[in-house]
């Protein structure tokens, strides 16, 4: 016998059975002894003659049948009330109703469904609400771009407009392209990623290579922001994995910190091995985030900038979170509000180990 969460006994199912058919089986002996012993009082039942313990016998299995009968009908059916609500909220979820609760049981294993299916709920309540996210999140990144090409090529075609305006709206209208591009590469690169189940074109490289060569790649964006990069890089950290796909973890991550950087702010980077794996670290004293937007921030689309006042789509993390994940890597995240965000990713180097002072 085992204890509930709120201290109260459970027996199994096939306990629960046991006892079931014993306790309709006593009830029905008693109950038949019980209307015998009335209808030998009443007369009805005579005991007396050649053939009335032949009789006595026969009415008394008919009484405990009929007895067992209504005994297993009322109790079978208090038996059977949690799984009659199990369906009941079953049908109600099947029709879109995600706040629907069941109770629990005495029977452990009904117990343990009721609470599967209360898990089970509360996950497809949050996953309806990131659907409707999602949708709200990549009309708005789609429609935004589109409709800021669609007004100023209304105006450039229209013309009555000044060299300086011309050149201005054709500028915006390269932006918004370029916006439109990156995000449907995103959704690609994403699509793409999320049907890969093994990384196959590997080879090996040097890591800390590839890191300088993306922060180098980004130096326009935190050149612009006036940034101080700092960098501390262990050399010669080998990698056996797939060069561009990993190469999106650092650009993402970097982007994203230079994104949330402010002006004249300080980025730091570090790489480093640890026995049979590459730790890399980013650090920035950027906005921060808070314990809700750390729990959605690798969610599709979403964007702890709801006011969307920082250029984004809201995939750049969940590409580096299937990417880690394909590599059969970690990432973690330590933030807090105004006080900016630590990002650490650690990846298997698939290496055999050297023999050389390898750490």
């Amino acid at each position: 016998m085992k204890q509930s969460k709120k201290g109260h006994p459970r027996i199994s199912l096939a306990v629960s059975l046991v006892a079931l058919v014993f306790l309709v089986m006593l009830l029905s002996i008693l109950s038949a002894g019980l209307i015998a012993y009335l209808l030998i009082k009443l007369g009805i039942l005579d005991l007396e003659g050649t053939a009335s313990p032949i009789r006595a016998i026969s009415i008394m299995v008919y009484i405990s049948i009929f007895c067992g009968v209504v005994i297993a009908t009322l109790l079978s059916r208090r038996s059977v009330k949690p799984i009659r609500n199990m369906m009941k909220a079953t049908e109600k979820v099947s029709q879109g109703n995600f706040s629907v609760m069941v109770n629990g049981s005495f029977v452990f294993e009904l117990d343990a469904l009721a609470g599967s299916f209360n898990k089970m709920v509360q996950e497809l309540k949050g996953i309806e609400t990131l659907r409707n996210d999602f949708v709200r999140n990549f009309s708005h990144e789609f429609k935004t771009p589109i409709t800021s090409i669609s007004g100023f090529a209304k105006l450039l075609q229209a013309g009555d407009i000044s060299d300086e305006e011309k050149q201005e709206y054709l500028n915006i209208i390269v932006q918004e392209s370029e916006r439109l591009v990156h995000l449907s590469t995103n959704v690609l690169n994403l699509s793409k990623i999320e049907s890969t189940e093994i990384v196959r074109e590997k080879t090996i490289y040097c890591l800390d290579e590839q890191i300088r060569l993306a922060i180098v790649m980004l130096e326009p964006k935190w050149s612009d922001k006036n940034l101080h990069i700092d960098v501390s890089l262990e050399d010669g950290i080998e990698i056996l994995g797939e060069k561009n796909l990993i190469q999106q973890i650092w650009i993402n991550l970097l982007d994203n910190s230079i994104k949330f950087t402010k002006a004249g702010g300080v980025i730091k980077v570090d790489l480093w091995q640890s026995g049979h794996m590459a730790i890399f670290r980013l650090e920035d004293n950027g906005c921060g985030m808070n314990d809700e937007t750390i729990r959605h921030i690798f969610d599709k689309f979403f964007q702890g900038d709801t006011s969307h006042s920082v250029a984004g789509n809201g995939l750049g993390l969940t590409l580096v979170k299937k990417i880690t994940e394909l590599c059969e890597g970690t990432i973690e995240v330590q933030s807090e509000l105004g006080n900016g965000s630590v990002f650490i990713v650690k990846l298997p180097l698939g290496l055999a180990p050297k023999t050389d002072n390898y750490r």
